[in-house]
């Protein structure tokens, strides 16, 4: 075991320090977010970044402030969703998140390089710190629910995320096979550690239906989420089916334009953090 350098969010020792529970680092000083909601994946492709994007359009048809905190720093795919394009605006105050459209506050990586094609080519620790000035040099006005797309995994970036943001609850997102239970029962033992409230699972690509006859196609099998989700004693807040509408609009980066309401169980669930 390599020597301790006090500093966790490059360190996967399950140690005392890590369990001393960080003071959260505090957030720009003209920010103003109410509650902050993880959406976590234990593994890359079941849909987190379009879920994630789905959470804010729907929050935001629900009048409430909505904004995304794209944490994943090498595969950033939220302002592409929105369709939004560009460098953000920095001055003597900070750095100003970009909005879409519909008025959702976003900031990623994509929006600081100057071609957003280009890859990302950092260590951890870098990517751990640039999450962290996304919270504390931006500023996030007005923002009732901030919804960070965290990358797949249980390394520097989620780890930091849950030691350094007021993280109010997570949802874990998944797709039906069966190898998935092990995947997703890493992503909640870690936030289980980290003493994260969990909302609950929403299951991904859980069948597409025959656009003639309404039949549900199940691609990838029969869905383990229900047996997944109640070893845990989670609910079940959504099963998405694979969409091509929805498919459509993402490539198009209109997915505010989506109409769907396969998230309302979801909503209600982070809608219900405000009330509390």
């Amino acid at each position: 075991m390599s020597e301790c350098t006090h500093d966790c969010s490059s360190c996967s020792q399950n140690c005392s320090s890590r369990n001393a529970a960080p003071a959260k680092e505090a957030p720009h000083k003209m920010s103003s977010i109410k509650k902050v909601i993880g959406i976590v994946s234990g593994k890359g492709g079941v849909g987190k970044s379009m879920t994630c994007a789905m959470m804010a359009v729907s929050m935001a048809r629900q009048g409430y402030g909505t904004a995304v905190l794209d944490a994943d720093i090498t595969g950033p795919s939220i302002p592409k969703l929105f369709g939004v394009h560009g460098q953000a605006v920095c001055d003597e105050n900070g750095i100003w998140p970009a909005e879409t459209s519909k008025g959702t506050k976003l900031m990623s990586v994509n929006l600081l390089l100057d071609d957003e094609e280009s890859p990302v080519v950092w260590r951890g620790p870098v990517i751990a710190g640039a999450v962290k000035q996304f919270w504390t040099d931006v500023i996030w006005q007005d923002v009732d629910y901030m919804f960070v797309d965290m990358p797949p995994g249980t390394g520097d970036v989620p780890l930091t995320v849950f030691q350094t943001l007021p993280v109010d609850g997570i949802i874990v997102v998944a797709s039906p096979q069966e190898l998935v239970s092990m995947i997703v029962a890493k992503a909640v033992k870690m936030a289980q550690m980290m003493n994260v409230p969990i909302l609950g699972v929403v299951e991904n690509m859980s069948y597409v239906k025959c656009p003639d006859c309404g039949k549900e196609i199940k691609i990838f099998g029969e869905s383990h989420v229900n047996e997944i989700a109640a070893k845990y004693g989670l609910p079940v807040l959504a099963r998405m089916p694979i969409d091509p509408k929805l498919a459509s609009l993402a490539d198009a980066g209109k997915i505010e334009e989506f109409e769907g309401d396969y998230l309302d169980v979801a909503v209600r669930a982070v809608a219900a953090l405000g009330k509390a």
